[in-house]
């Protein structure tokens, strides 16, 4: 199985932002990148329909040889990956916000998350938060409207930069000192955030962890590529290419998949 593809899936383009990281640290594995893009964002869709949306991406993965499977979605893996893992044999790694180092580094006990609806509201969010971060002032912001902006080409855009000063205002003024982004969209917003926020904010997601837990999962299942050295990486999205495309080096093709 070691020739086999990692699979990763989101609601959209931004896990990109996650397959970048395991393509950096893993440059010889073969990868598969699914966007869901039609039916982002999955921040305000009940836990059955995240399930069932999750369920197709996956299936349509281990048809196509995944040996593991990355839920590069933070919607997706607090509403899902329980039922992914008890259903089928192959490893799953999810994707949740990065709550344990910013509580364990802030220095004022004052952390922001800006997250999706449906990771805000999700069990294994709540049970995280509660483990690390019940002594802390936490400022919980859903992130509405920044999923469409990114996957409608808008990053750069007037709008994006309105919602997320709005966003910020409520967290700078309780002086913040961290900033966990909690979903796989989100660190394209970084430029952005970086010249809206004090410069003492500290910026946290969780791309390089989901890596190295990736690579360790693999070296654990004996599943690591050690033979090729040149890898394929296939992109397929059920939305317009030229968005993901944007968002990768010129040297990858993202293909329209209808599914």
């Amino acid at each position: 199985m070691n020739k086999q593809p990692i699979g990763i899936f989101d609601s959209g383009v931004g896990g990109t932002s996650i397959w970048k990281e395991i393509h950096m640290l893993l440059p010889n594995e073969d990868t598969i990148y699914l966007a869901d893009s039609f039916n982002a964002p999955y921040g305000p869709k009940g836990k059955d329909a995240i399930i069932n949306l999750s369920i197709k991406n996956t299936e349509y993965l281990i048809n196509k040889g995944c040996k593991l499977i990355v839920v590069a979605c933070n919607t997706a893996t607090t509403n899902a990956i329980d039922y992914l893992r008890n259903t089928y044999n192959i490893p799953f790694i999810g994707i949740e916000p990065a709550i344990k180092p910013a509580a364990l580094q802030t220095k004022n006990n004052t952390i922001g998350i800006l997250a999706t609806k449906g990771t805000l509201s999700s069990a294994l969010f709540s049970k995280t938060s509660d483990m690390f971060a019940s002594n802390k002032n936490v400022i919980e912001q859903i992130g509405e409207g920044i999923v469409q902006l990114i996957e409608g080409g808008k990053l750069q855009s007037k709008e994006m930069k309105t919602l997320l000063k709005a966003y910020l205002k409520p967290m700078i003024d309780a002086n913040i000192d961290y900033l966990v982004l909690g979903c796989t969209h989100y660190p394209y917003l970084i430029p952005l955030l970086v010249e809206l926020l004090p410069s003492h904010v500290k910026i946290i997601d969780s791309g390089e962890a989901v890596a190295r837990q990736t690579k360790a999962i693999l070296k654990k299942n004996n599943l690591l590529n050690i033979v090729s050295v040149d890898s394929n990486n296939h992109f397929y999205t059920n939305g317009d290419p030229k968005i993901m495309q944007s968002l990768l080096n010129s040297e990858f093709n993202v293909e329209y998949l209808d599914f």
